[in-house]
């Protein structure tokens, strides 16, 4: 309860939520399970139900997903949130002798990412009524707010200074980029392979 209480206060007040959870960092697996896991759900299962009951609309009638095929795709997508933060807090652990990061790189590492990435999964919620271009304004302001929590981050939370903290940060996000585009081709393949979206007109 209480990481999810610091994310939240780093959500509203990044400098002092970012301070509470470098005072008590958790581990990788309490991080991944009490944090990442349970948030994570929010963008799964508010996707699912907007794909499937609501639909969207661009031009005509509204479309909507078959809840069959929304639900393996909601569950590969929540799999794939908590992969996503598994490999770069894996990946700025693996960093940490660069920059001199302090003790415990990779479980700092994990709680980094994860929290990081909770106004993304906050943000999970507008998925329950999927209006394309709202989604687009609000998901591109919080990817921003999301970079900014990386680079407030990162020097308490992985124990540099702060001139070494910038460096570490933007490498991270390279990282991010990265892999975010690995995952755009992975998709493609696993659509390939069956897990295709099904339309209801």
């Amino acid at each position: 309860m209480k990481i999810l209480f610091n994310s939240i206060l780093l959500t509203f007040n990044p400098k002092s939520g970012w301070s509470r959870i470098a005072q008590t960092p958790a581990g990788m697996i309490k991080t991944v399970v009490t944090h990442t896991m349970p948030l994570a759900l929010i963008p799964a299962f508010c996707w699912y139900a907007g794909v499937t009951q609501i639909g969207w609309a661009v031009m005509g009638d509204p479309v909507k997903l078959t809840p069959a095929s929304a639900l393996t795709m909601c569950i590969l997508f929540y799999f794939a949130m908590i992969a996503g933060v598994i490999f770069l807090g894996s990946m700025a652990g693996w960093m940490a002798k660069t920059y001199n990061a302090g003790e415990r790189a990779f479980d700092r590492g994990v709680t980094l990412v994860s929290h990081t990435a909770t106004p993304f999964f906050l943000a999970g919620f507008l998925g329950v009524y999927p209006v394309l271009c709202i989604d687009i304004v609000i998901g591109t302001a919080v990817a921003c707010f999301c970079i900014y929590l990386l680079f407030q981050g990162t020097g308490p939370i992985m124990q540099v200074p702060p001139e070494r903290a910038f460096l570490y940060a933007a490498a991270l996000f390279a990282v991010a980029l990265v892999a975010f585009v690995a995952l755009l081709g992975a998709t493609v393949i696993i659509w390939d392979l069956g897990a295709s979206p099904e339309y209801m007109y």
